[in-house]
């Protein structure tokens, strides 16, 4: 069976086609190819003539097991990659009858729940067979990054400065490997994050979905590197198991379980508590606690300023903010009911955080009914917008952007969530809601996006948007735009930032901005049930919403070149390029879990999944 879209051919079949081309499993795991010699007539990405300089190890690590499954086979494929042929051989049974190469298949499955699919134990499935290795007919040249898949920052990369004080959005992007120095100016690692010259640090809590321990501890600066760090996690059985191992040799990381209590939820917040000698700051960003996160991929951050202590005997409701920031963040800790934050509760009672300028939006696991049912996921943005924006003449034809990493299974036409429930909350300015006539751009990479970044094809183990869910809600791809952010020099680093927008028809203003965690799914948002009167939330979310009413402004103009970065413009450094590109009939949605074979990417391997 066969399903034909303005984005390709998707095949589904019981894969019964021959395999002549496989070879059996090797008993012994294979060597790293080698990158042949150039030849100069093979069609490639350009790369640097200059590359920087390469880590040579004799024999790289096995990869450390975290995340989905779409990161792990990542990990594997920088360690072990399959360099592209003139006519490779992939392995695993696949159907062939594509059109221009351009198809994606799938075998058959009688499991229509994408969660279920993706998270319920499954029998061990069988081990794939090594790829057959042909003559190489075209050469592809060397990777400028060698057999080992991370190349070394340039010597000023790590140089830390405090950003300009009177910034008033306090939102950045991290610093990038592999770019022009001046696309990371302004920009910041977590290195800088955790610097001395924000703060003594005197403890510190790391909220997040993925962690690799020993790596998180040397981003702290020496002298930081054995004060008290609490890890917030959701991992369970053996990924806790796993977890627990690797902190091990760092007697001071201790341990908060997130409790999941609804199938198919996950942890995904992503926040950083300091606790200085001098104040607190709150960093609520879009990285994981791993170095790939960090690395060439684009991701966002709001961090906050440092909030000094309010004098002994103060009130608990001291030090409150215009947007109610400090009460909502009590409320989100509070809903973990876990007995190691309490101290941190404390902690923030004690500290004023009346400049904060940013709302706090947020999902936590459950079911909520009533007044309960505007507290989390997209009914606390709805609120939100209903109250503190207007309406705006013509605000019809201001569209919706939306830009994320991953995308959950939303039903099979767009009214059972996208554009009933959803779009009403992204389309509300004060009492004004639910126009259907909105424009909805949706920005998510290309398989040429991500053939063609800095990681290649490893990039697309961030983005984890199975076959499965795809090939149910082919409606969603007509509203998919190209990834691109030339402004930024951020093009060609795939994004894991997740924002979404509300701006004018020329793309100059904005009437709302906000980046989170979430991804585009019902298990991050919400979605209601019982006739909408109760709202199911599955996972840990967690995000800032900028509204012009609390900068004193009707609308947001937008900066449109971030870079350099400069203190004195007044815009909002949205990161990347506007307006919109639709996607091109040749164009397809990156689909993680399928192989990529007719091009290789920016290192010369290609793409094969297990």
């Amino acid at each position: 069976m066969s399903q034909d879209s303005q984005h390709g051919k998707w095949c589904v079949s019981s894969s019964e086609e021959d395999d002549n081309d496989e070879l059996p499993p090797s008993k012994t795991p294979p060597k790293p190819p080698q990158t042949p010699p150039s030849n100069h007539n093979s069609p490639s990405p350009v790369i640097d003539p200059s590359p920087p300089e390469v880590k040579l190890e004799p024999s790289p690590p096995p990869a450390l097991v975290i995340g989905s499954e779409a990161r792990q086979q990542a990990a594997k494929n920088q360690i072990n990659p399959v360099k592209y042929e003139s006519s490779p051989s992939l392995a695993g049974k696949r159907k062939t009858d594509s059109v221009d190469g351009a198809g994606w298949a799938l075998s058959d499955s009688d499991d229509d729940d994408d969660l279920k699919k993706t998270t319920q134990a499954a029998p061990p499935a069988k081990k794939a067979p090594s790829p057959k290795r042909r003559k190489v007919v075209n050469e592809r040249p060397p990777s400028p990054h060698g057999r080992v898949y991370y190349i070394d920052e340039p010597d000023d990369f790590f140089e830390s400065t405090l950003p300009c004080q009177d910034d008033m959005f306090r939102f950045y992007l991290n610093k990038v490997t592999g770019l022009d120095k001046k696309y990371n100016n302004g920009a910041l690692h977590i290195k800088d994050i955790l610097s001395p010259l924000f703060g003594t640090i005197k403890e510190s809590v790391q909220f997040n979905y993925c962690f690799d321990i020993a790596w998180m501890v040397q981003q702290y600066p020496p002298e930081f590197r054995d004060r008290p760090v609490l890890i917030v996690h959701g991992d369970k059985r053996e990924a806790k198991a796993r977890l627990v191992q690797q902190a091990q040799p760092f007697p001071h990381i201790r341990f908060c379980q997130a409790k999941l209590d609804i199938a198919f939820g996950t942890h995904h917040t992503k926040m950083m508590l300091l606790w200085y000698e001098e104040g607190f700051r709150v960093i609520i960003l879009t990285s994981n606690m791993i170095r790939a996160d960090w690395y060439q991929k684009t991701q966002g951050m709001w961090m906050s300023p440092l909030f000094p202590k309010l004098p002994k005997g103060s009130s608990d409701t001291c030090g409150e903010s215009p947007t109610f920031f400090k009460r909502d963040l009590l409320e989100y800790l509070a809903s973990y009911r876990a007995p190691e934050l309490e101290d941190w509760i404390q902690r923030i009672k004690e500290h004023d955080l009346s400049e904060t300028r940013v709302y706090l939006v947020g999902s936590t696991p459950g079911r909520y009914v009533g007044s309960d049912m505007d507290r989390w996921g997209h009914l606390r943005l709805r609120k939100l917008l209903y109250e503190h924006t207007s309406s705006i003449p013509g605000e019809n034809q201001w569209p919706v952007v939306g830009q994320f990493s991953s995308i959950g299974s939303m039903g099979v036409d767009q009214t059972k969530w996208l554009a009933g429930e959803f779009q009403r909350t992204l389309t509300t300015l004060g009492a004004s809601s639910l126009r259907p006539n909105t424009p909805i751009h949706l920005l998510y990479p290309s398989v040429e996006d991500v053939r063609t970044s800095l990681e290649g094809y490893p990039a697309g183990g961030s983005l984890p948007y199975s076959i499965q869910t795809a090939q149910k809600q082919l409606w969603l791809h007509s509203y998919f735009h190209r990834w691109q952010a030339d402004a930024t020099g951020r093009t060609h680093a795939m994004p894991h930032i997740k924002t979404y927008m509300r701006a004018s028809p020329d793309f100059t203003e904005l009437a709302w901005f906000l980046v989170t965690s979430s991804n585009l799914s019902k298990a991050a948002w919400g979605a209601l049930e019982k006739n909408n009167t109760q709202v199911m939330v599955r996972s840990y979310e967690l995000g800032v919403l900028y509204l012009p009413s609390a900068f004193n402004m009707k609308t947001f103009t937008i900066r449109k070149n971030p870079f350099p970065f400069s203190s004195s413009s007044s815009g909002f450094p949205v990161p990347f390029d506007l307006p919109p590109t639709p996607y091109a009939p040749k164009d397809q949605p990156w689909i993680w879990n399928v192989p990529y074979s007719q091009a290789p990417d920016t290192h010369g391997n290609v793409w094969v999944p297990s």
